[in-house]
């Protein structure tokens, strides 16, 4: 089973671009479901079709839905938020602390991804497309599993009093968020997809979110660029003269996207029509993938690695990054791990064992990542 996750910047067409992809599998013999958590809901309007929570057919071998993120929160968490509550109570805490205890910050995007788990580990289809919603909901959203983990660590430090179910409920939804982080962050399986359009303040975006998806452990299996102007060839008069000073523009931002790295990224011409409906976004497929499988990563896909090497005194630890030339970057040791923060987004990585004695005696960085000295204890 694969799960493609496709993200952008609002507006860039992340949602046709995940649509035509979907069907595009599907007209390849891939039992594929195409699912939402943009609270847009603009996946039906690209399939000119309604689509609801439950996956519904859309074609042969497709399937479409579109997550219901206010009815799980009805559900789904205020069962456990009660049984949380009453936990709290009964460890001495009070009524009021424990009320806010249990509001969950985003607990309505973590359902949303936990109904995208379900789907996905369901076995009736090969694929999950998600489009998900704009970048910096995105990027929250898949933080979240982890930050989850963190705060009912700390409600466990309280020490969680009360019925046997409630701590049982407790247990369960901390492995299930383990599970949750493990599908996101296993590179056989999953890969993001990052939509973006030749504008310098949506590749400056997309940058930023390159590197926290790295940081996050997540695979970056391609990046597309949409709505390329048509080159206008011989053409004359004043709408030919703006396509090429249009088209001019966004091959400087390509050409600067090159620059920094990413020189090898699936390209979409803009469309005089909106392309709505099956036609549309299996011509949309053809463009992008070509003969190609669309299920096949770019060759400029980014993995999260670490990399270590000996060098005279100490090592050298190469944290693969995807960092554009004005990223601000920090780095701090926190115990046996080492805290890097990336234009405000900040992740702890353990250190490797070995790693573990050494101080950190410099950083540089370039567009394939950081690269940190470390020294031996006792070398100057």
């Amino acid at each position: 089973m694969r799960l493609l996750l496709f993200t952008g910047k609002g507006g860039v067409g992340k949602t046709t671009l995940a649509a035509a992809t979907a069907a595009g599998l599907a007209a390849r013999g891939h039992k594929t479901l195409v699912v939402s958590t943009d609270p847009a809901h603009s996946l039906g309007d690209a399939f000119a079709k309604r689509l609801a929570a439950e996956p519904a057919e859309v074609d042969h071998l497709l399937h479409g839905a579109q997550v219901d993120s206010r009815g799980l929160v009805d559900g789904m968490w205020q069962e456990l938020r009660g049984k949380l509550r009453a936990a709290l109570a009964g460890a001495g805490i009070d009524a009021l602390d424990a009320e806010e205890l249990t509001v969950l910050p985003g607990v309505d995007e973590l359902l949303a991804l936990t109904e995208v788990q379900r789907l996905a580990e369901s076995g009736r289809w090969d694929t999950v497309v998600v489009d998900c919603g704009p970048t910096a909901e995105t990027l929250r959203l898949l933080a979240l599993p982890e930050a989850v983990s963190g705060y009912l660590n700390r409600m466990w430090q309280v020490k969680l009093a009360g019925p046997r179910g409630t701590v049982e409920a407790v247990r369960r939804l901390g492995a299930h968020l383990e599970s949750l982080r493990e599908l996101l962050t296993d590179p056989a399986v999953t890969g993001v997809r990052l939509v973006l359009t030749p504008e310098r303040v949506v590749v400056a975006e997309a940058r930023r979110t390159l590197s926290s998806l790295a940081l996050r452990g997540i695979r970056i299996e391609g990046v597309i660029v949409n709505r390329l102007m048509p080159a206008p060839g011989m053409w004359r008069g004043a709408a030919a003269s703006w396509l090429r000073t249009r088209r001019r523009q966004q091959d400087q931002v390509l050409d600067e996207l090159a620059g920094s790295g990413l020189s090898d990224f699936a390209r979409v011409e803009h469309r005089a029509t909106e392309p709505v409906g099956l036609s549309a976004l299996l011509e949309i497929s053809r463009e992008l993938y070509g003969e190609s499988d669309p299920l096949s990563p770019n060759e400029t896909a980014v993995t999260p690695l670490l990399d270590v090497s000996e060098r005279d005194g100490g090592f050298e630890l190469r944290i693969a990054l995807p960092l554009g030339p004005e990223a601000a970057v920090d780095l701090a040791r926190v115990d046996d791990d080492l805290a890097i923060t990336v234009d405000g987004f900040r992740r702890l990585v353990a250190l490797p064992e070995a790693l573990r004695p050494c101080r950190i005696t410099g950083a540089v960085s370039d567009v394939r990542g950081l690269v940190v000295s470390l020294t031996h204890p006792g070398r100057p």
